[in-house]
């Protein structure tokens, strides 16, 4: 859906929440040693792209607002996690996992994308068509 956004001209930032620790250099490199010595943020930069590692060292994690706020201006932002935001969302759903929705104990979603027929009013869009997600997703945003 990423390319599809991106062809209608929108700039697209996206913030993926994980529960897991996460490194983003490899052990041993000069970047993964400043960091752990004790600096708060280490950037790696090159002329290709450039990315902050910032260590919270048991301070809280930030909320997502303050996540959205360190991210260059866009269009749109597509969140990934962060459940209990109060942000206009779309469920991906796949009834083969065994999980029950989210969308049935909460009324901020959109949509739903889906593999399988659901018994809903909130709308449902094919899991393999992505231009029906993006073109729902801008026309429901109000985007180009």
């Amino acid at each position: 859906m990423l390319p599809l956004l991106a062809a209608r001209g929108l700039r697209v930032n996206v913030i993926k929440h994980s529960h897991h620790d996460f490194q983003m250099e490899p052990p041993g490199k000069d970047s993964a040693r400043f960091r752990l010595a004790g600096a708060q943020e280490v950037m790696v930069a090159s002329p290709y792209r450039y990315a902050i590692v910032h260590e919270l060292r048991d301070a809280p994690e930030p909320s997502l607002a303050d996540q959205l706020a360190r991210l260059s201006p866009a269009d749109l932002v597509l969140v990934e996690g962060f459940k209990q935001a109060a942000i206009p969302r779309i469920e991906v759903y796949r009834p083969a996992l065994g999980k029950p929705p989210l969308h049935a104990e909460d009324g901020s979603f959109l949509a739903i994308v889906t593999d399988a027929p659901l018994d809903t009013a909130l709308p449902c869009l094919p899991l393999n068509d992505p231009a029906r997600v993006a073109d729902f997703l801008c026309g429901a945003l109000g985007l180009g």
